[in-house]
């Protein structure tokens, strides 16, 4: 993502003279949009049809209806534990994912321009500051939560019938995604009110 975002940029920034904003401009874009909300995507895409398809299997095979004759509470060992998985994976995938892309963007300016390592991150750094990084984190907790949770309920709520594994993945896949978009809107619009 960083590689691409530079290699793309680079020529409307070269018409202004403003080659030296690219590093600033591509850590901005990542750490605050990008980076968040294509991982949470993908995520939602592999995590939460997995956990649909997973459950919703247990469902139609009667598994959930067996830990609940057992006086096993099928919440606590099934929903619980994968939605505090992905609320607490999903933040630090999105970190990786940050600092993945800002090598990208280095490596895209060095296409161009040899520019030293050390100079390229201290202008990443000079160019963030803490107002970028902690709402964008905090939405990324936000993500995990609901693409566990999402992925759980349409996993325990499958009807009976192999056909209906395939109906709660697929669900669960598009709930999730549409659920990322809306908790971005709105965290960009409590973001603007606030910083």
């Amino acid at each position: 993502m960083g590689l691409v975002l530079t290699i793309q940029s680079r020529p409307a920034m070269a018409k202004f003279g403003a080659e030296s904003w690219i590093p600033g401009m591509v850590s901005l874009s990542l750490i605050r949009e990008i980076a968040p909300v294509i991982t949470a995507l993908i995520c939602a895409g592999r995590i939460s049809s997995g956990i649909g398809a997973e459950l919703g299997s247990m469902k139609v095979t009667e598994q959930i209806d067996a830990m609940e004759v057992s006086a096993i509470n099928p919440y606590r060992y099934l929903v619980v534990t994968r939605t505090l998985a992905t609320t607490l994976m999903i933040p630090i995938l999105v970190i990786y994912a940050d600092l993945i892309g800002i090598i990208g963007g280095y490596v895209g300016v060095n296409m161009h321009n040899e520019v030293n390592i050390s100079r390229f991150f201290s202008q990443v750094f000079e160019s963030l500051e803490y107002v970028d990084v902690l709402p964008a984190t905090i939405k990324t907790f936000f993500f995990g939560f609901f693409i566990g949770i999402i992925g759980c309920y349409e996993g325990f709520n499958a009807s009976s019938g192999t056909e209906s594994v395939g109906k709660a993945a697929n669900s669960a896949v598009v709930s999730a995604s549409l659920t990322i978009f809306i908790i971005d809107m709105i965290a960009v619009q409590v973001t603007d009110l606030f910083f």
